[in-house]
């Protein structure tokens, strides 16, 4: 059995992991309120740009002219896959998860026999998946020191795969990243951004119920400067959802580790309180055996 030393010091050493375990727990917890209202103020933003380059390319489906970015490059043969994770780990099963669902992606493609290339955004991405997809990986984007997501950020990656795209070097490319849904649930997603995803037409509605819009000037130039545009917004909405879902993970996971080292603590201070009794009681009884011996 340990010594009485031995326990207080475990005890201790416990008892300040509780004290970090909780002060990022209060970080994670005042970090998350503003990530939370970006993430879910980008959301509308991203999806109505969405809806509109859908209504556009409805009009522009069999144009010869239409941009590259809606209509694909007329092959699917090199899959670009953006992995966007985090910088930093204790977020429980954050990255992981992440991690995971791009696996699924990326051993799909290769069984189909498309040629992968993986873009990691976050170094936890990039630690797990060049354990099996090392040869894949062409790059990694870290954001370690800078304390919030702005659109400059994401901007900067979208620049990067229209050149990208423009010279050739992938046909499609998919995002994979976590959608905030709560503090204790983030659902891993991927989501296609080049070419840009077309929804099927909506059904005619009926007389006098619908809407109908006039774009100015034509529907090819319009594409062709919110195309690029929304390259940058998605992958903004990407990593906003991604911010959000982190510190949720993380001030989850932390509460779990905190009531985990209370637990702890208090089997500990069970145990040495048996010992240091049990300790007692021998020398009590030394003590009467050497007095009765007299």
């Amino acid at each position: 059995m340990p010594s009485l030393k031995a326990f207080r010091n475990r005890i201790a050493s416990v008892k300040a992991t509780r004290k970090i375990t909780r002060a990022m727990q209060m970080v994670a917890a005042s970090k998350l309120k503003r990530a939370q209202d970006a993430a879910q103020a980008a959301r509308p933003y991203a999806e109505k740009m969405a809806a509109v380059i859908s209504s556009l390319a409805v009009s522009m489906s069999g144009n010869p002219g239409a941009p590259k970015l809606l209509t694909g490059t007329g092959a699917d043969k090199v899959h670009l896959v953006i992995v966007a994770t985090a910088d930093r780990g204790l977020c429980g099963g954050f990255n992981t998860n992440i991690v995971r669902r791009a696996r699924v992606l990326i051993d799909g493609l290769l069984r189909d026999g498309k040629e992968v290339k993986i873009l990691c955004v976050g170094r936890k991405g990039r630690d797990q998946l060049r354990r099996l997809y090392g040869v894949y990986i062409i790059d990694t984007i870290e954001f370690t020191g800078v304390k919030r997501i702005a659109f400059a950020n994401a901007a900067g990656i979208g620049r990067r795969l229209l050149e990208m795209y423009a010279q050739g070097e992938f046909d499609i490319a998919t995002v994979v990243y976590a959608r905030f849904k709560s503090v204790i649930s983030q659902e891993p997603m991927a989501q296609r951004l080049i070419p840009a995803p077309v929804e099927s037409p909506p059904q005619a509605a009926p007389a006098g119920g619908g809407a109908f819009y006039d774009y100015e000037p034509d529907e090819s130039e319009i594409l062709a400067s919110l195309l690029p545009r929304n390259v940058s917004v998605q992958i903004f909405r990407a990593l906003l959802e991604n911010a959000a879902s982190e510190q949720g993970a993380r001030m989850s996971a932390m509460d779990s580790a905190t009531r985990n080292a209370g637990d702890v603590i208090d089997r500990l201070t069970l145990q040495y309180n048996r010992s240091r009794q049990a300790m007692i009681t021998k020398e009590l009884i030394e003590i009467i055996s050497g007095a009765e011996a007299l």
